[in-house]
């Protein structure tokens, strides 16, 4: 596919695929695309349809499933924003490879023109398992450095996307996030939803809004990703000839450190100032912070009225102590796609005033 074919499309004629719709990054790309007239497909074993997203029952494990699933659908973008989390890398790299290249196995009678995907900044600072280990990486990252000799699913998915479309034909995009924030619930990496959650144990059971993580990152320089800026990359790389066959990164384009942010996000989410508490000592995290309290969480639910009485499918304790725990400052290289001509932005903290008031409205939070 050549970049006057991709551009020659518009919205009306061009038909996307999002595999992991209901996700943090996939509600927000299914938005937009709603938005902007396309006709779009969601994949995922319930095959739930929302307004202006046809669902498609399909299980990314199960390679027949797929091919069954997508046999009468002829998608022209596809925009991939799952994975399922193992317990060893090996096994990460085994089962999301798999799902990448079945997906687009069972895709290769559709006229593809485009197949973004998003991976992460441990793409720079290795998996979880030998996380930031070794030589500390220089920041800020840019795309053109070399992979790590850490064995990575985001590499092998990469390879698996880049060997499908020489034989299928597309384009293609990677798109490396920091930590994503965005409107999802039942989603294993929401650290917005997670610091709301904890906000909200700390104002009903009168406990400190204590900062989880370690002194490199309540000092240091970071940056992170608003769900809705990073749906607005992957759509334009998937219909703009500069965004074709390139990794971007892709932050929100400011930086802060957490010991400016975290008063601020208590003060929005109605936390007492004198029950902030900072780093102090060693990190605290919200695994061993939270446990005790978890329980009281259906009775608050109860009280105001929330929609959502398992705190399991709000917080994700563990993915927030692996972002803030890092002992280094993490910030991001814009410069590559702002030269491509991807121009757009975000302010953080409006990105975490903006969720909350989301979730406030739904009455996911009080």
């Amino acid at each position: 596919m050549t970049s006057s074919d991709e551009t020659s499309s518009s919205p009306a004629t061009r038909t996307a695929l999002i595999v992991g719709a209901s996700g943090i990054t996939g509600s927000a790309i299914g938005e937009q695309l709603v938005a902007e007239g396309w006709d779009v497909l969601a994949l995922s074993r319930s095959a739930s349809s929302t307004p202006g997203l046809r669902g498609v029952a399909a299980d990314l494990r199960d390679p027949a499933s797929l091919t069954a699933a997508l046999a009468e659908h002829r998608p022209t973008h596809v925009f991939f924003t799952a994975w399922q989390k193992q317990d060893t890398e090996a096994e990460n790299i085994r089962v999301n490879q798999a799902m990448l290249h079945d997906l687009l196995a069972a895709l290769s009678h559709a006229p593809l023109e485009h197949v973004a995907i998003v991976t992460g900044l441990k793409h720079y600072l290795g998996p979880f398992e030998a996380y930031a280990a070794g030589a500390t990486p220089e920041t800020p990252f840019h795309e053109e450095e070399p992979r790590l000799e850490t064995p990575n699913f985001y590499y092998a998915q990469e390879d698996e996307l880049f060997a499908a479309a020489e034989t299928q034909g597309f384009t293609w995009s990677v798109h490396r996030a920091h930590t994503i924030i965005g409107h999802a619930v039942g989603n294993a990496m929401n650290m917005g939803l997670t610091i709301a959650v904890q906000a909200t144990l700390a104002k009903e059971l009168d406990l400190d809004f204590v900062f989880p993580g370690s002194e490199q990152q309540w000092n240091g320089l970071t940056d992170m990703t608003d769900a809705g800026l990073l749906a607005e990359q992957m759509i334009w790389a998937s219909t703009d000839p500069a965004g074709a066959n390139e990794p971007f990164n892709i932050v929100n384009g400011d930086v802060f450190r957490w010991r400016w942010m975290w008063p601020r996000l208590a003060a929005d989410l109605g936390v007492a100032p004198e029950r902030v508490v900072g780093f102090s000592a060693t990190p605290r995290p919200l695994e061993e912070q939270m446990a005790p309290h978890e329980s009281a969480w259906p009775a608050i639910a109860e009280k105001h009225g929330l929609v959502e009485t398992d705190i399991n499918r709000l917080a994700s304790w563990w993915h927030t102590d692996a972002d803030l725990g890092r002992e280094m400052e993490v910030v991001t290289d814009m410069g590559k796609s702002r030269d491509a001509g991807f121009l757009a932005h975000r302010r953080t903290e409006q990105a975490f005033k903006d969720l909350f008031a989301r979730y406030r409205a739904d009455r996911v939070i009080p």
